[in-house]
């Protein structure tokens, strides 16, 4: 009975594994790309802990009545670091540290009235800060949780002015609850920097966005990251989509990408499904037809190559037609598949192609159709903008193996017309390239291209264009401009229908 249900359980986890749906794209962070964002990192807290705001103390002391109002941190020396932490996210970590304040004293001694700034530092500051690292409902990556703990081993003050010795009689108390008010305020900082600004920049790294008029991309998380000591790792849906129809997509059976580099700051692996569902889409969104459509024109020279292969056809059907134009009509027939190796990435395209005189004003007469198969190019792109190369070109006829033989000569010239003609309009509508899933203001630099069976492996290092906290203040900013025009939107719809409603009123009832 035991082993009967040990193999139960291999077999349901076997059939679980199975039916796991595999990465299209995976992203790899190291420990070498999160160095590069210690310094980043640094500055957004440092820039967070300086807004604090604390309130007005007020209090006696013996004969002593004194009031604390407007403290400001005026300098932070943080020593800190920001590591990975296994399962769970990341750790910033902030230890043996200073900050130092500012604030207005009023104090009433006796007889004696005084006011005035007074300088105090917080000395052995300690932070330790975990971001729970997840994947939310939409499948974006989110800091679902903080932990933090903050202490202040001790504060100074140093007074001024007449009664600066008298008012170190009761420094010890001021300091006492200056530095139990500051190191209230330090988590609750860090919380909201964290779950609602960083959250702000998560929020610009695309899920789910359009790409152009024909398709989208989906980059959701298919499960929490994977985090390590050295890496952090996570499995994108990359999953091309056709707009028209965004529920016809390509299943993927491709293999899942192995990253197993650690050199660089980030590796973004693809497979050939993040290729292969990028094909079918735009083959279902019509993008071929237009292409073609727009940029096939028949040379004259292959016009006259045509007429002499097919001139015992011509005349057979009927001699008046040699004076006629012929004409190519090209159709893909089916979604271009990618084949991804370690020599490199090729796409396979099967097309048919109808050779057709054009007497005026009658149907147009089919000579003969032929199949291009194996048209095969070369992906050359660090990013994800890919510049096409036609390289192998083979065409047969589907009538007789016969005019298969007499096609031979056509190879070359249509080969060549396919590379003046459609492939650089390719190039050119796909030189924009694809959005990776990163946030704005972080570019991939010093790109090095790796081809694997099944996948390619892009290494990089990062660059940022911008800090964090201009990132995410230009987020905060459109954000407010989109639920400003929304609203004016909304003004302008309840206005319109009011207006509506008034004028159906007044038609119902004679009113003028």
């Amino acid at each position: 009975m035991g082993l009967l249900q040990v193999s139960v359980i291999f077999l349901l986890s076997l059939t679980t594994m199975t039916l796991a749906e595999p990465p299209g794209c995976k992203i790899r962070i190291t420990d070498r790309g999160l160095e590069m964002l210690k310094t980043e990192t640094k500055r957004f807290v440092e820039e967070e802990l300086s807004n604090i705001t604390m309130p007005e103390m007020r209090g006696e002391e013996g004969r002593f009545q004194y009031t604390i109002k407007d403290v400001k941190i005026t300098e932070l020396n943080l020593t800190s670091d920001l590591r990975f932490q296994p399962d769970v996210g990341l750790l910033f970590e902030v230890q043996n540290s200073s900050i130092t304040l500012n604030f207005q004293r009023r104090i009433l001694y006796w007889l004696f009235y005084d006011e005035g700034a007074i300088n105090a530092s917080a000395e052995g500051v300690n932070i330790f800060t975990v971001l729970h690292l997840t994947k939310d409902q939409e499948g974006r990556l989110k800091i679902s949780n903080v932990t933090c703990d903050a202490s202040i081993a001790k504060m100074r003050a140093r007074f001024s002015g007449t009664l600066g010795r008298v008012y170190d009689l009761i420094g010890a108390f001021l300091t006492t609850g200056m530095r139990f008010l500051l190191n209230k305020q330090i988590c609750p900082a860090l919380n909201h920097a964290a779950l609602v600004l960083v959250n702000q920049l998560l929020e610009t790294i695309p899920v789910r966005t359009e790409v152009d008029s024909y398709v989208g991309i989906d980059y959701s998380l298919l499960s929490d990251p994977v985090v390590t000591e050295t890496s952090l790792d996570m499995d994108f849906r990359g999953m091309f989509y056709n707009l028209k129809n965004e529920n016809e997509v390509l299943v993927n059976y491709a293999m899942n990408p192995i990253v197993r580099e650690y050199d660089r700051m980030i590796y973004l692996a693809l497979s050939e499904f993040f290729f292969d569902s990028g094909l079918f889409s735009y083959f279902k969104g019509g993008l071929q037809k237009q292409l073609l459509l727009d940029s096939f024109q028949m040379p004259k020279d292959l016009e006259m190559l045509l007429r002499t292969t097919y001139l015992g056809t011509i005349m057979m059907l009927n001699p008046a037609l040699m004076e006629h134009p012929l004409s190519l009509e090209l159709e893909v027939t089916s979604p271009p598949r990618s084949t991804i190796k370690t020599s490199g990435a090729n796409v396979a395209v099967s097309c048919n192609v109808k050779v057709l005189v054009l007497p005026p004003g009658k149907p147009a007469v089919q000579l003969s159709s032929m199949t291009m198969v194996r048209t095969t190019v070369s992906m050359k792109g660090k990013r994800l903008a890919i510049h096409l190369d036609l390289r192998r070109f083979k065409i047969y006829s589907n009538q007789s193996a016969l005019e298969s033989l007499a096609l031979i000569p056509l190879q070359g010239p249509l080969k060549t017309m396919l590379q003046i003609s459609v492939v650089p309009l390719i190039n050119n509508y796909i030189k924009r390239g694809v959005q990776i899933p990163l946030p704005d203001g972080i570019d991939f630099i010093e790109e090095v291209v790796e081809y694997h069976n099944g996948y390619i492996i892009v290494g990089a290092n990062l660059h940022f264009r911008t800090g964090l906290r201009e990132i995410i203040e230009r987020k905060l900013r459109v954000s407010a401009q989109i639920q400003s025009h929304a609203h004016i939107l909304k003004y302008r719809a309840i206005k319109g229908g009011f207006k509506r409603e008034v004028l159906t009123f007044q038609q119902k009832h004679d009113v003028h």
